[in-house]
């Protein structure tokens, strides 16, 4: 078995051209880790070094400044990687980019999304204080919010530049309760939500504001493993030499 490939991973063509590859995922986050874990994955941690300072106004659509970001990094890792040692090239570079918008809320529960008009989302960052996170949660109270992860992947091909990449963007609507002042003050005088965008954290404490998702649960925690692994089957269909350079 791969170092990269866990004995529980399912057996799939995918998870099966990812053994005996080099994967680098380019993030320290724990939670993208994590849920790389679950299903089987163990990348090498090579953190990018990308400033991840994009201006979000330059994106006629919002949804696709978390995916320019996820493409600077993984390109950013992997011609590190190329440079630093050219005998021992990554095989496939994973990034991502997580980012939380303000969403609209639909009149009643008989109008879906697809039928809003168009609208400015606000982009929500980490909150700078406990008093910008305790604003932020109390905008988002009883309202929803949609979470976007941008993931792009990077592996070589004979052509100039020597390697290719693919994007994909996720986005999951998350509905906060109505919930009384009390809990959200109580949320945010935790700091678990202090350093994530939208200054909250699905998967602690700060899932006791929610009270559904519509959409994948991993890609509010930081990684849709679900399109991921169909991005790869989607590879795979299209060049069944997909890895073998």
């Amino acid at each position: 078995m791969s170092k990269h490939i866990l004995p529980h991973a399912l057996k799939l063509p995918a998870i099966d051209k990812l053994k005996g590859k080099r994967i680098v995922l380019a993030s320290n986050s724990p939670r993208r880790q994590e849920i790389l874990r679950t299903f089987g994955l163990v990348p090498d941690i090579v953190p990018s070094t990308f400033a991840e300072d994009l201006p979000p106004d330059e994106f006629t659509d919002i949804h696709e400044y978390p995916v320019a970001t996820a493409t600077h990094k993984a390109v950013e890792v992997y011609e590190r990687l190329v440079n630093d040692d050219p005998d021992n090239p990554p095989d496939l570079v994973i990034a991502a980019d997580t980012v939380v918008l303000s969403h609209a809320q639909p009149v009643t529960s008989d109008v879906g999304y697809s039928l809003l008009p168009g609208m400015n989302q606000e982009l929500l960052e980490k909150p700078s204080s406990k008093e910008d996170n305790l604003r932020m949660l109390l905008d988002l109270n009883g309202n929803v919010c949609e979470v976007v992860t941008g993931v792009t992947i990077v592996y070589p091909v004979l052509s100039a530049p020597g390697y290719s990449l693919r994007s994909i963007d996720e986005r999951t609507l998350v509905y906060f309760s109505d919930n009384p002042p009390h809990l959200v003050e109580a949320y945010v005088n935790s700091g678990e939500g202090l350093d994530r965008a939208g200054g909250f954290a699905i998967q602690g404490l700060g899932g006791l504001l929610v009270r559904k998702i519509e959409g994948d649960y991993n890609n509010v925690v930081g990684f849709p493993a679900t399109s991921f692994f169909a991005l790869l089957d989607l590879l795979l269909d299209e060049d069944p030499d997909f890895l073998d350079i």
